[in-house]
């Protein structure tokens, strides 16, 4: 596949804000891709612009010829791209950039995104591998920076696990017991007036303790994203919902009282973005849940490798344009398996109807897919992923 043209425009994402879309001309047809924005971000994830936006935009229209000699023909070439283009933009342009040259290599090839990405792998990860269905993860009811309440929990995320035979299954049973949900909280909740928040969940004024006794009467697993980085400053955590702040050892004690007393199978950044040691211990003590790093690893094979040494999670969060190369996306994923470590593919908060998530997360053999539960913008995702075992079940 030879692209002969870049280029990349502004669009809006699920919040209203802009975000990049690409688009490049091939031999093949012409294609486009968009990044999604995240708000809740880590401190050493990649930027996603080099400078801003129209900044990275000006630069592809720049670069656009430097292409013209490229020939993509499987996943890893896309380092030719990243050879052209690296220190001149950011995580977004580059993962919305490689995603568009995807889908072209796959239409060359008269295959789809995900066996392009499933090819690339190592064989040890990828020899005589059964096609495997990530389980879907859900936010049900929100809180943190995503909800715009005035009273709220201080997690972010609350999540609805379903396990049912098929990803169809899954997706129709998280949308029906929201629907429950949105009952409860009419019940528990005298604010409760039905709005959500950016990720189209439950908005509420009631903290996380109420939360997980409403989540305990839909009868699924469940958990939790803390997102603890977004209250942690001066080495304390600070609640709002109560107004109390909690050190280091109350936080881990506060934690494992939560999972005990409520069953929580899932743990999503419960400590500060640094805490590598405090992610530990917790997974020394629940050995079997899921204590997941998002803020702790940011799509980062060195970060990750630093958990791997000190034991800090049995499950990774990829969020692609945390990174923005695919490559390092593949080295990540490929690092977590080699260690038993689960892999959870996520969204962003500010979405776009991009699909190629559902592709990278079937591709690279992910565990989780944490995708919302409904919305436009969440729904493209999960009906690809739909679509995928649609076509495999034939």
């Amino acid at each position: 596949m030879i692209i002969k043209g870049v280029s990349a425009k502004s669009i809006k994402d699920s919040r209203g804000e802009k975000t990049i879309s690409v688009s490049i001309k091939t031999n093949v047809g012409d294609f486009s891709a968009s990044a999604p924005n995240g708000k809740s971000t880590g401190k050493n994830a990649v930027k996603i612009y080099k400078k801003n936006l129209e900044g990275d935009i000006a630069t592809l229209k720049k670069f656009s010829d430097y292409f013209s000699e490229e020939i993509i023909e499987k996943f890893e070439d896309l380092r030719r791209v990243e050879d052209i283009m690296e220190g001149h933009m950011g995580a977004n342009t580059f993962f919305a950039l490689e995603s568009a040259i995807l889908k072209a290599v796959a239409v060359e090839q008269k295959k789809q995104v995900w066996e392009i990405i499933m090819n690339s792998l190592h064989d040890s990860l990828s020899k005589a591998r059964e096609p495997k269905f990530p389980q879907l993860v859900g936010n049900c009811i929100g809180g943190g920076k995503h909800s715009s309440s005035s009273s709220k929990p201080d997690f972010q995320e609350f999540l609805l696990i379903p396990n049912l035979k098929s990803v169809k299954e899954n997706f129709e049973k998280n949308k029906s017991v929201k629907g429950k949900v949105k009952n409860f909280l009419k019940e528990v909740d005298e604010k409760f007036d039905g709005k959500t928040t950016d990720e189209n969940a439950w908005m509420t004024s009631l903290n996380e303790k109420q939360v997980f006794d409403v989540l305990k009467k839909t009868g699924l697993v469940f958990g939790t994203d803390i997102a603890a980085s977004s209250f942690y400053k001066r080495k304390k955590y600070y609640y709002k919902n109560p107004l109390l702040t909690r050190t280091a050892e109350e936080q881990a004690g506060y934690l494992a009282n939560l999972v005990k007393n409520f069953d929580l199978f899932y743990i999503e950044d419960p400590f500060g973005e640094e805490d590598f040691e405090s992610f530990a211990k917790l997974l020394k003590k629940f050995p079997d849940r899921l204590v997941v790093g998002d803020d702790l690893i940011v799509t980062s094979s060195k970060r990750l490798e630093k958990a791997i040494e000190i034991k800090s999670v049995n499950a990774v969060i990829v969020k692609p344009n945390q990174c923005g190369s695919l490559l390092e996306v593949k080295r990540v994923c490929e690092l977590a398996k080699e260690n038993n470590i689960k892999i959870v593919f996520s969204h962003r908060s500010g979405e776009t109807e991009e699909n190629i998530l559902a592709d990278l997360a079937f591709g690279f053999g992910a565990d989780f897919f944490k995708c919302g539960i409904d919305g436009k913008e969440r729904e493209v995702k999960l009906k690809r992923l739909m679509e995928i075992e649609k076509e495999l079940a034939r």
